[in-house]
């Protein structure tokens, strides 16, 4: 597992990721817990976020009224990321529905952003993603408390939610680029 001390070395690189407009390099379909498929596209729709999923049946967020949070629709990686803290290749992949190198911080791509991947449309949440327990089972403590640490939340390490805004299809190699921001 990575170290703390590696994860600082590389934090330089990771900030160094595209701001605007990158390549997707993978997807990946959860249709239960712990179950990961990686097909090379997807059906995004603003009525079930990814079809299939169990975002629709078991979302770990809810609205007051019991309907899952579509802010937690999709989930995108940074690459840059997932490769530091996934070295271990045998642990299951973290599970997002898009990994890319992008630059997924908060000055960046601040809640409100839109954002085309493929033909369809996401808007960028306010949750935050924290890096759940099995973040921390699988790739080590140095990995959960980087996500975490002073000044890091901003950073947005562990990535971004979004809310399908606009229904369309996704494929590995499309790619991911940055609509307009709030106040564009």
């Amino acid at each position: 597992m990575i170290t703390a001390e590696a994860l600082a070395q590389a934090l330089p690189g990771v900030l160094a990721a595209p701001k605007d407009s990158t390549l997707i390099d993978h997807l990946t379909f959860r249709p239960g817990y712990g179950q990961r498929q990686h097909p090379d596209r997807l059906r995004l729709t603003v009525a079930e976020g990814v079809p299939g999923e169990r975002w629709l049946t078991a979302p770990w967020l809810k609205l007051p009224d019991g309907r899952p949070d579509p802010d937690i629709q999709v989930s995108i990686l940074p690459l840059r990321v997932m490769d530091l803290v996934w070295q271990d290749r045998s642990q299951p992949h973290p599970g997002d529905t898009i990994v890319a190198d992008l630059d997924c911080g908060l000055a960046n791509l601040p809640p409100g952003t839109l954002l085309q991947a493929g033909t369809a449309r996401l808007r960028v949440s306010s949750v935050f993603n924290d890096a759940c327990v099995k973040w921390k089972v699988r790739y080590g403590q140095a990995a959960k408390d980087w996500i975490t640490a002073p000044g890091h939340p901003e950073l947005r390490l562990r990535g971004i939610l979004c809310a399908v805004v606009q229904d369309g299809e996704v494929q590995r190699g499309d790619t991911l680029r940055v609509l307009a921001r709030p106040g564009d």
